[in-house]
């Protein structure tokens, strides 16, 4: 019989989890304890807010090409991946428009009415600066190479890298679940499904139940971190990098089902910036798209696409 291991902790701006279930009880605990120890450790190397972190050092580095831990390396070979993924909608280079916005630093965050601005959506664009073009990652030489100046934000890509990490840390046990602020990977040797439900974007209710059994899930939406900005419009996190701005598609809320968290994270972001029209290509393993008045689309995954163990 299993016993499932579980560890809840604050990390990355929100709430993760690490569950870990196997006849060794012992060997599931410690495994739950090191998962958590990695994704704190990991908050503290990549965190845009603390000057000390990593990122932090490398996004005011005057020099073009810096050294670089094996993490740090990985989360922006993944930005680059995002953006080679998403023509350019899943942009992790977009530090001064987020800061203009009014995330320069960790805040407080309330309902802001973003699901009501906008009487109409407008699809988001690349931006025509592109930095995300610019990233190079060398493993030979252990480096990160872009133009001083471009500064990199890897927010829920990173987190989505993260579960998959830890994941992969887990494999051989009967059952994990990991859970970076809403990035879910789910897998284990015995292949049992668990359940996930899609929350409602504005009162939180189950909107859809998935079954998981290997696999991941993203959540990217527009309500949750909010706020008021000095003009007094709603303003969230997710920009369009066409124009820098919050983005207003007209999609609320997009959950993403892919094999990896990465690619479940990349999927949701970018369907919700496409628009109504443009997001269901984003998601080929199936999802679930909440647009701006409350009506909810369930997208099946693609016949040509294996769902990994994933399903509606």
């Amino acid at each position: 019989m299993s016993h499932e291991a579980v560890e809840n902790f604050e990390c990355f701006g929100g709430r993760c989890s690490v569950r870990v279930a196997d006849p060794d009880r012992e060997a599931a605990a410690a495994a739950a304890r090191t998962g958590r120890r990695t994704l704190l450790e990991a908050h503290r190397t990549l965190s845009r807010f603390d000057p000390a972190s990593e990122l932090a050092r490398l996004n005011r580095d005057p020099r073009p090409v810096v050294p670089a831990s094996p993490l740090l390396r990985q989360v922006v070979a993944a930005a680059l991946t995002a953006g080679l993924r998403s023509g350019g909608l899943v942009d992790a280079t977009l530090v001064d428009e987020i800061e203009a916005a009014g995330y320069a630093e960790t805040r407080d965050f309330a309902p802001a009415g973003a699901d009501r601005e906008a009487s109409t959506g407008r699809p988001g664009g690349p931006s025509p600066r592109a930095g995300w073009c610019a990233l190079v990652v060398d493993e030979g030489a252990c480096t990160v190479a872009r133009p001083p100046g471009v500064r990199i934000d890897p927010g829920g890509i990173a987190k989505g890298l993260l579960a998959d990490l830890v994941g992969e840390a887990l494999a051989d046990f009967d059952r994990f679940a990991v859970d970076c602020c809403g990035d879910l990977r789910i897998g284990g040797a015995a292949g049992h499904a668990r359940t996930v439900l899609v929350a409602d974007p504005g009162d939180g209710a189950p909107l859809e139940e998935l079954r998981i059994a290997d696999g991941a899930v993203a959540t990217s939406g527009i309500t949750r971190r909010a706020w008021i900005d000095a003009d007094g419009r709603a303003a969230h996190q997710i920009l369009d990098p066409a124009s820098g701005l919050p983005a207003f598609t007209g999609i609320v809320q997009v959950t993403a089902l892919a094999p990896t968290g990465l690619l479940a994270e990349i999927a949701a972001k970018a369907a919700l910036l496409a628009g109504p029209d443009g997001a269901e290509a984003f998601l080929p393993h199936g999802g679930v798209i909440v647009e701006k008045g409350g009506a909810v689309r369930v997208v099946e995954p693609l016949a040509c696409v294996p769902t990994a163990g994933v399903s509606a």
